[in-house]
């Protein structure tokens, strides 16, 4: 199995754990709540790390049909990753401070900090660029190698 192929089933495996670890966390929530419902960013990452883990599998799948060269897989294969985890973790970080439903609506703040608009408008184009980018460069390889 080549690097890139193993990024990818190893972040699953850690995204899916984190997912699994989270809706604990989100039924113990839901239990405890006069509502019968967790706090958002608790359900939203349970959710997005379980939907993750299975997109880094289709990533994997996609590195082992790709023939491009493994540097540019690894590259790719690790910005979409890189994204992928930061989001899970801003969602957890979120969930555990209850410091928002939205973590987009300004003013932006991760628990008493504020957050500049700047740089949550960076951060999202980046975001952007590097999952959608990283992906259209494994899903050439996989055209290429299968035309």
């Amino acid at each position: 199995m080549e690097t890139a192929e193993s990024v990818a089933v190893i972040s699953a495996g850690v995204f899916f754990l984190v997912g699994l670890l989270s809706g604990i966390w989100k039924y113990q929530q839901i239990m405890a709540s006069e509502n019968g419902q967790a706090h958002p960013y608790v359900d939203i990452c349970h959710r997005s790390s379980l939907l993750y883990a299975f997109a880094a599998i289709l990533l994997a799948k996609f590195v082992e049909i790709s023939q491009l060269p493994s540097m540019v897989e690894t590259v790719a294969v690790s910005a979409v990753l890189l994204y992928f985890a930061s989001a899970i973790f801003t969602y957890f970080i979120h969930g555990l401070l209850q410091d928002t439903d939205n973590q987009l609506k300004p003013p932006f703040h991760v628990g008493k900090a504020s957050i500049s608009s700047k740089l949550i408008s960076v951060h999202m184009w980046m975001l952007i660029a590097a999952e959608v980018l990283g992906f259209l460069v494994l899903f050439y390889g996989v055209i290429v190698a299968l035309i």
